[in-house]
Parts: structure tokens; sequence; C-alpha cells
């Protein structure tokens, strides 16, 4: 039986800080997170902030609760082998999506930063999907962007989009060095969960792919969860 969230032509990407699991209301509960990233019947999920910072930088989402998660299955990103992801950048994807090459970069700037991208068979064609976390200073985020745009530009083409925290509190300015070669969406304000002031969550196209509809997912448990409420776009190739 074919997965009903696989639908042709119709390809939902979800990106979400979640803050280590730790909610506005100062509990580290994963399963929350878990719920919310099921409730939102993603395909593809990029994370932020999935591993904590010390040691051997353990997932925020132990094997236990992802299993909660079902039909969706861990890139394998891992930082360690007890990591979920890449400087806390991981991803989901739903069970009949192909996965091929992964890619990992070192982001250059005043704090450690990392990217990942991985080449992906959907139904809709084929796609590479990143997760990125840009740094606090602009002036980080700008050489961070240029890396992430050259790097990109060393693969073999393919249609790509990218999500995730950017951390850039203006949307009209900051973003310039990615508006050249991506469309960028801001889907609405994400931050902070309690009260959105700011649509620090972006989603970037490149072209061959269009996004039909997007949005900030506001349902229970979101506001609790994490001090980031998670985006959506749902994508399809042009």
């Amino acid at each position: 039986m074919t997965d009903p969230h696989l639908r042709p032509g119709r390809l939902r990407l979800v990106s979400y800080n979640i803050r280590k699991a730790l909610g506005t209301d100062r509990r580290r509960n994963p399963g929350r997170i878990c719920n919310v990233i099921a409730a939102m019947e993603p395909d593809i999920v990029v994370l932020q902030e999935a591993d904590l910072r010390l040691g051997a930088r353990p997932t925020a989402l132990p094997l236990t609760e992802l299993a909660h998660l079902e039909g969706l299955q861990v890139v394998d990103f891992g930082q360690s082998a007890k990591s979920l992801g890449w400087h806390g950048n991981a991803m989901l994807v739903r069970e009949g999506i192909g996965i091929g090459a992964l890619h990992r970069m070192v982001l250059p700037g005043f704090e450690p930063r990392g990217a990942i991208f991985a080449d992906l068979d959907t139904p809709t064609g084929p796609l590479r999907v990143g997760g990125l976390h840009l740094g606090l200073l602009r002036g980080s985020r700008r050489l961070q962007l240029s890396h992430i745009v050259d790097e990109l530009d060393r693969l073999p083409p393919r249609p790509t989009v990218m999500g995730g925290d950017l951390n850039e509190w203006s949307e009209r300015v900051g973003l310039g060095r990615l508006a050249k070669r991506f469309e960028i969406h801001a889907p609405g304000r994400s931050y902070h969960a309690r009260r959105p002031v700011a649509a620090l969550d972006r989603i970037a196209t490149g072209p061959g792919l269009v996004i039909e509809e997007s949005g900030v997912w506001h349902a229970q448990p979101a506001p609790a969860a994490s001090d980031h409420l998670p985006i959506w776009a749902d994508l399809h190739h042009d």
C-alpha cells in the first residue's frame, strides 16, 4: 500500500528549530516535539538544534521518541554515534523517498556552525534538500551564505530547496547573497513561539521548484514545545 503522505505532485517540507526539545515552559519534552512534527504530516523535515552541545553532542530526540514518528526515517548526518545531526542540523524523510549523496558543510563565522544537504529521489522528482542554522552576527551570516552557494556550485546540478533558522530579523536586507540565486520565502512570524514577532525561519527555493502553499504551524502544543514555531511549505517541480 502506498504511503498516503507520498502524494504525486505534492511534497511537504517542514523546518523546525526545536531548541534541543526545551519548551517555553522550561521543560525538556522530546515527545512533545515529535507530536508537533507528526501533526504536520511532513514528507521531509529539517531540524535545527537537534543535538545537545556538550561532549558527544547526543541527540535531543531519543530514538525511542523518534520511533513514534511513523513513516519517517532519520537521514544519517550524525556528528557522532550519539548525534542525530551535524552541528545540530538534522533531517527526516518519509519512507519511500530515496536517499542519495549526503553533503556536510562546515561554515565560517564567529560561532561553530554547519549545514547539511541530501540528494533525494522524491515522487515529484529529484531534489536536493538543505538544512541550516545561521549565526547570530550578520557578518557571519553573509560569510556562511557565500560559502553555501560556493559549495553548491561544486556539486552536480539538481533542483534545490533549503530551510532553516536564518537568524535574520529583517525581511528586506541581510540575505542578499542567497537571494541572488534562490527565492526566499518567509511563511510568517515564527519567533518567539509564545508571541511571534520575527520571521527568523525561512525556506529558499532554486530554479525548477514552486511553493504552492506555506505557513507557520500554531496548533498546540507547538507554542510550548520550543521557542520557535515550525514552518512548512508544499512544493512541486515546475
